[in-house]
């Protein structure tokens, strides 16, 4: 099996929310519903009281986390799933979820700890991101990675990870080895380690 997976730049990503901007239009999903989004991070370094007592920070920054689906070696959704919709392909490895046999029981949304399958309040129904798998059969790009202005985001084979990336292991995302994530990171400068506990996601009220 030739496994698909993500490449993402974290040190060109600007966090414009291009890419989720471009998904959403892409499926044409309502605005309380998206298949990946951008996590804006912030930490400091401690912090310090001065003369007058007031506290400053010191090292204080922050960087961006783009997520979609990670399709990952061993996805959490597939084993929760009690219906065989949610399945990982043979060919490509692309996790997706088979409309037609998910009962809605939600534990896809539940069991991922990239909080990326959400419910469509309309059908009752599981629905995520699928690595744009009709576009990439036909040799075409997500339709993230073609609209990221940065050129942050690429899709290649897991087995050929550009230098320079590993593994989405930075904060605050879990542990990679948990489900062995398809998502390689080249870091930026700034980021901490996947369970990292000195920052804190600032746009929390976007997030599902």
């Amino acid at each position: 099996m030739a496994q698909y997976a993500i490449f993402y730049d974290q040190s060109r990503c600007n966090g414009c929310k291009t890419c989720q901007m471009a998904c959403k239009d892409y499926h044409d999903l309502p605005a309380e519903r998206s298949y990946n989004y951008v996590i804006e991070y912030e930490a400091t370094d401690g912090w310090k009281t001065d003369s007058d007592g007031f506290f400053i920070p010191q090292g204080l920054y922050s960087y961006f986390v783009a997520l979609s689906c990670n399709h990952c070696d061993d996805p959490a959704c597939v084993k929760a799933c009690p219906t065989g919709a949610c399945a990982k392909d043979e060919a490509t490895g692309i996790v997706s979820i088979n409309q037609d046999k998910c009962s809605g029981a939600g534990v896809c949304v539940t069991q991922c700890p990239y909080s990326i399958p959400v419910m469509n309040d309309e059908t009752k129904k599981g629905e995520k991101c699928d690595g744009c798998k009709d576009r990439v059969a036909e040799g075409m790009m997500p339709f993230c990675v073609e609209a990221c202005p940065q050129r942050a985001l690429a899709i290649g084979e897991a087995d050929s990870v550009p230098e320079g990336f590993e593994r989405a292991s930075v904060a605050p995302l879990p542990d990679p080895g948990e489900t062995g994530p398809n998502r390689y990171i080249k870091l930026a400068k700034s980021a901490e380690r996947a369970k990292g506990k000195k920052g804190d996601i600032s746009n929390v009220p976007e997030l599902k």
